[in-house]
């Protein structure tokens, strides 16, 4: 029917049709078409009836779909599908083209973060699985072995970063994953060869492996929102704060003092979150780690360390040296992140012998992807930018009493980064009460609450959703989420919880405490 509409021979338009957006299913390449096709017609028809809110209605209609894109990422990677909007707002006029490169240049130290920080923590993947297979196999109560993953990642994030640390604990779940699959496939070949004949085998169905993706989806999980807890708390956590910070003249403990009596709280209830959804094994959470996958786990760490030469342990303590003198860089953020990254890189590559250049492109394959859907989401970002699509928001709160408005501020900046994100609003909106205060509207202590506010609002409520945080949105679509079957619906599922536990009481210590 589609090649007959579009005028074409049936094989060639059924051709056409099956490449299109590959091997998605037809429904989904159907609804994508029908947003394509809906925007412009839309945008016409406003037009011509009410040409004031056209871009302002269509805008919003593109936000949606291309959150659609971002929740049906485990059917369809949303480079393409997200990449298509993008494209089509800037035919429509809707942004342009210097506008899109203007918010990929004030984002380039999360490009450049992304593009080297990623890869030199592959580079790092030996030592990290070396001492999380450890940690696994020695840590036997569930419960303690999911706080101590979440606070891990809540430390880490405060020194590192968040896209950091997620990257980390993605290498580490694919090591672990990577190491059971490899002794399931191994098994059902031995199966194979004593049967003879692949008829006689029957379909291998491995509960233990489905049982180990259930177990690592809920350590992820809580690491994932462990990187929010701790990202929130310092300059350096999330790329918003440094900007942040950058505004109000903070340095590293000025900011953690403004922060800290929002912060901490949050920290401590996210935390006891952890222990109560293990507790209860409510939300997907609380799956122990089978005895077969831990003995496999158990007998490959000892064939591992009697294995290991020389030369492997000499890499493992360049690594190690790399990861104290990548705390140090990134603590006392002594260069930018991104370069901090790249020379992280060239000092393993260097030390470790590792100087084909096919050794090294994989380290780059796994960031890469994701670097290109963060600049097409920075077109959609453009687009609410230009058509001011967050504008009455703003124009609300600020014309609140002053003693309201910092929780206002606080639910505002949470509702609009679980649907955009968390960078683009905090900047956003630290620019209007910027300008508020510069215009004498209010005064330094209501700029320096609204802060406090902008950046807990952005970074603690956001977990409700994967766009709502780089970091989570990079755990989505990155190779782990379908190894352990780690879709959109299933994160917001699992983050919904630590959601109002973490969000309500950033609201409350916001409302009383500041």
């Amino acid at each position: 029917m589609a090649a007959a509409q579009a005028g074409l021979p049936p094989a060639w338009g059924a051709s056409f049709w099956h490449n299109f957006l590959g091997e998605a299913p037809a429904w989904y390449k159907q609804t994508v078409v029908a947003f394509l096709v809906l925007n412009p017609v839309l945008y016409l028809v406003l037009g011509s009836v009410a040409p004031g809110i056209a871009g302002f209605v269509v805008g919003w209609a593109l936000v949606l779909e291309f959150i659609f894109t971002l929740a049906m990422a485990l059917r369809c990677y949303p480079l393409q599908p997200g990449g298509l909007l993008a494209i089509e707002a800037l035919l429509l006029g809707l942004t342009s083209p210097g506008h899109l490169f203007h918010e990929v240049e004030n984002n380039l130290e999360v490009i450049l973060l992304l593009v080297f920080m990623v890869a030199g923590i592959y580079f790092m993947k030996d030592l990290l699985l070396f001492t999380f297979t450890k940690i696994l196999i020695r840590v036997r109560n569930k419960m303690l072995l999911a706080f101590l993953f979440s606070f891990a990642a809540a430390f880490l994030s405060a020194f590192l970063d968040a896209l950091t640390v997620t990257a980390v604990v993605i290498s580490v779940a694919v090591g672990f994953h990577q190491v059971y699959h490899r002794f399931v496939m191994d098994r059902a070949l031995e199966k194979l060869e004593a049967a003879g004949d692949a008829d006689d085998v029957p379909e291998l169905v491995d509960e233990d492996l489905e049982r180990f993706r259930a177990f690592l989806r809920s350590l992820v999980m809580h690491a994932a929102v462990g990187t929010a807890l701790g990202g929130v708390t310092t300059i350096v956590g999330e790329p918003q704060n440094v900007l942040i910070a950058k505004r109000m003249g903070w340095e590293f403990i000025e900011f953690f003092l403004q922060m800290a009596p929002v912060t901490l709280p949050v920290l401590a209830v996210g935390l006891a979150t952890c222990l109560l959804l293990e507790a209860t094994q409510w939300f997907g959470y609380g799956p122990k780690i089978p005895p077969a996958v831990l003995a496999v786990l158990t007998d490959y760490d000892a064939e591992q360390t009697r294995e290991r030469s020389r030369a492997d342990n000499a890499r493992l303590v360049v690594q190690a040296v790399s990861a104290v003198l990548l705390m140090f860089a990134l603590a006392f953020h002594i260069a930018e992140i991104g370069v901090i990254g790249l020379a992280l890189i060239v000092i393993q590559t260097a030390f470790n012998g590792i100087v084909e250049e096919h050794r090294i492109g994989p380290a780059f394959e796994e960031a890469l992807p994701f670097t290109a859907l963060l600049c097409v989401f920075f077109g959609i970002v453009a687009v609410i930018s230009d058509q001011h699509l967050f504008q009455p928001v703003i124009d609300y709160v600020l014309a609140l009493p002053e003693s309201q408005q910092p929780s206002v501020f606080y639910i505002a900046n949470g509702l609009l980064s679980m649907i955009s994100d968390n960078v683009f609003v905090a900047t956003v909106y630290i620019g209007q009460v910027e300008e508020a205060f510069e215009a004498g509207a209010i005064g330094r202590r209501q700029l320096e609450l609204l802060a406090v506010a902008i950046n807990t609002g952005t970074n603690i409520p956001s977990v409700a959703t994967p766009n709502g945080q780089a970091a989570f949105l990079f755990l989505l679509t990155s190779s782990l989420a379908p190894l352990i079957k780690l879709s959109y619906g299933r994160m917001v599922y699992m983050a919904l919880p630590y959601t109002f536990t973490m969000g309500i009481t950033g609201w409350v210590f916001v409302h009383w405490m500041l």
